[in-house]
């Protein structure tokens, strides 16, 4: 509301704008499920006028992003950064972006930060089902189709990039997936904003069968590289090992693997100023007694409703 009265635009400008002459489907023509953009047109054009006036609309908050992901000699590694930004301004410092869909299956998120969480989160219950139903693993074959026809359905406006990996009878598998739904089976990948950075090192040092330890170096070097040449990615290291069954099984997550812009010591040998620092008592206590009476107002209860 703020953005449009600063836009000189009045409230009721707005609602007229809203429901102006502008082309909507028929009630009974708007598809049954998924999304409606038969008010995208309108959308656009309030958001033109507004911007016009000085304004702008509110942003959702992106994961400005570096996820990589490599298959090594036994396995998979996926690695992400944690910095989730909105606009210009970091929102979170430590976001989660390496999300499980099964056990054998994880999925790294860039791109709107709810929806890469709420479309994970969609099918890791649609795999979860599928296991009930059949007794058997999940295949990441699965978890890609069921990744790409929803992200299909949608045309792009479910903000997802998505670097999936995963471990099955069949082998590590390593997919990209875009936000309308194409994806890519590679041994390495990179997306987000510090993909390019990410794809250096990976061009650089990657290797067929490499080992574990090797594998989770070059993730690290590559989430790094986009920690400190992307501005739209930071913090810290995150990195998840997926095994192959024949070698075992099994799955490592590690949050905060390298925390390459750790404050700790930093502030550690900093003394503030005295001059900043308040000593207890500073402030004059003028009363310790509150009397709630001037503060609440008790009413008696209504009488209960007679059956």
């Amino acid at each position: 509301r703020a953005s449009i009265e600063a836009s000189g635009t009045t409230m009721a400008q707005f609602n007229d704008m809203s429901s102006s002459g502008l082309e909507q489907l028929p009630t009974g023509e708007r598809p049954r499920g998924g999304f409606a953009f038969d008010l995208c047109s309108r959308d656009q054009q309030i958001g033109t006028s507004i911007a016009a006036g000085g304004g702008r609309l509110p942003q959702a908050m992106k994961t400005g992003t570096t996820i990589v992901g490599v298959i090594y000699k036994d396995g998979v590694v996926l690695g992400a950064d944690t910095r989730a930004t909105g606009g210009t301004e970091v929102c979170d410092k430590n976001c989660e972006k390496i999300h499980y869909l099964s056990d054998n299956i994880y999925c790294c998120g860039a791109g709107t930060a709810a929806d890469t969480e709420k479309t994970t989160e969609m099918i890791s219950s649609q795999l979860e089902l599928h296991r009930l139903n059949t007794g058997m693993q999940s295949r990441v074959v699965t978890a890609v189709t069921l990744l790409k026809r929803m992200l299909f359905r949608y045309q792009g406006h479910v903000s997802a990039a998505l670097v999936l990996g995963g471990c099955d009878v069949n082998g590590s598998h390593l997919y990209h997936i875009y936000p309308h739904g194409s994806t890519g089976k590679l041994p390495y990948v990179t997306m987000g904003s510090g993909s390019l950075a990410a794809m250096s090192v990976f061009e650089t040092d990657w290797k067929e069968d490499m080992e574990e330890a090797e594998a989770i170096e070059v993730v690290k070097q590559a989430i790094r590289a986009g920690i400190f040449n992307d501005l739209g990615s930071g913090s810290n290291v995150d990195v998840t090992v997926i095994r192959k069954p024949e070698v075992g099984g099994g799955t490592t997550v590690m949050r905060g693997f390298d925390t390459p812009n750790e404050v700790a010591d930093l502030r550690a040998g900093y003394t503030r100023p005295k001059a900043i620092v308040v000593p207890r008592g500073a402030t004059a206590v003028l009363s310790k007694e509150v009397s709630l009476s001037e503060l609440v107002t008790v009413e008696d209860a209504p009488e209960p409703m007679a059956f």
